[in-house]
């Protein structure tokens, strides 16, 4: 006797406008951590990083009349994930390198990292250590539209937009306007098959 093979279940967390309150909220949130508007700094790790900081500038720019700095941040060569053997092709597929733009001095800065899921960690300690090989900022945050668990590394947001419980074999994909065409939040977990 067969069984029908586990399949996949789609479960929107966030939708739209929910993504929207989420944004306004960290939005507001920076404003208020933040006695020093004019030396923060906000940088999208790529991918879906950057446009989220582009949207939280524009919503603190509409609240305080502070346009913040804004950057971009390529973490590629420093994942722990990305593997080059000499004379040989990598085993996986390797990820796109972007660009990184920071037209701003960091030192004296407070730089708000922006990132769309927070998991193990291991995305944010590369995108320091990228952060840092441009200069040596005042202060690192982070804000995340959502932060799923299970961290590997000591790694704590600063602003959170929804914490989802999860499990390990639990994928969260975040999908925006400005890279998909919609704004939601979608958690999708295995199914086991019908008996």
């Amino acid at each position: 006797m067969s069984h029908p093979a586990a399949t996949a279940a789609h479960r929107v967390l966030l939708d739209a406008e929910q993504v929207a309150r989420t944004l306004s909220r960290i939005a507001h949130e920076i404003i208020e951590r933040n006695d020093d508007l004019e030396s923060v700094a906000l940088v999208g790790i790529h991918t879906r990083g950057v446009p989220l900081a582009q949207r939280l500038r524009r919503l603190v720019e509409e609240r305080s009349g502070v346009e913040l700095e804004l950057g971009q941040l390529d973490i590629t060569f420093h994942r722990d994930d990305v593997r080059v053997r000499s004379g040989s092709a990598p085993r996986r597929a390797q990820p796109i390198v972007r660009d990184t733009r920071l037209e701003f001095e960091l030192e004296g800065r407070t730089v708000i990292l922006v990132d769309d899921v927070l998991y193990t960690g291991r995305t944010i300690r590369a995108a320091i250590d990228a952060l840092i090989e441009y200069g040596r900022p005042d202060r690192v945050q982070l804000a995340v539209l959502a932060d799923r668990g299970h961290r590997e590394l000591p790694i704590r947001p600063d602003y959170v937009g929804k914490n989802l419980p999860t499990a390990h074999s639990d994928r969260v994909h975040v999908e925006l306007n400005e890279i998909d065409e919609i704004d939601r939040v979608v958690l999708v977990t295995e199914g086991s098959p019908d008996e």
